[in-house]
Formats: C-alpha cells, sequence, structure tokens
C-alpha cells in the first residue's frame, strides 16, 4: 500500500488556508503521513474527481468537486520512494489557479 512507497522519514506539509486548527498543518513519518492521507480522503467523500498532473515540475494530483479545484498535491520522489507531499487546499488560493484544462 501507501506505506510502501513513502520514505520513513517522508513530511506532508498542508495549507488549507481558513480551516479548524485541528487540521495538522505539517506531518512528519510514514505511518503518521499514511493515517493524514486516510483521513483526507475519508472527509473529502467520494464526489471528488482526481487527475494526475505536473505541478511545479514535481509529479501532482489535481481534485475536483463539482467542478471548482478542491486540492492540488505535489509529490517530491527521491530513489523511488515519496519523500515529501505538499497539498493546497486553500479555496481562496485555490481559486486564483487556472485548473480549468484539467478538469
Amino acid at each position: 500500500g501507501l506505506i510502501a512507497v513513502l520514505d520513513p522519514d517522508v513530511v506532508l506539509r498542508a495549507d488549507y488556508g481558513p480551516a479548524p486548527a485541528r487540521a495538522p498543518r505539517e506531518v512528519h513519518g510514514a505511518a503518521a503521513v499514511a493515517d493524514q492521507a486516510l483521513t483526507f480522503s475519508r472527509l473529502s467523500g467520494t464526489d471528488l474527481r482526481s487527475r494526475p498532473a505536473l505541478v511545479n515540475g514535481a509529479v501532482g494530483v489535481v481534485s475536483f468537486r463539482e467542478g471548482r479545484p478542491f486540492s492540488v498535491l505535489a509529490f517530491t520522489v527521491t530513489d523511488g520512494r515519496i519523500v515529501a507531499v505538499d497539498i493546497l487546499a486553500d479555496p481562496g488560493r485555490l481559486s486564483g489557479l487556472d485548473l480549468a484544462d484539467l478538469d
């Protein structure tokens, strides 16, 4: 699963914008990042449409809900393992991106 492709010291950094304070902004370690990914997946629901994308030159994923950008993820990969995940899920910042061609 996901743990197999995560570096043991992977770091997840997230910008949720004005989300509740309980949403972690930075998570360290493969188990914690995998757990956060599962939580994000559950909270996001089943109506997301995701597309692979290059994000600032890195492998990434752009997700849409009801035709609007929901999140952008960028992965940093070293030696075949994900060493960093950067998430942009701030609605204000997402609205300023031109992602129409990806939906």
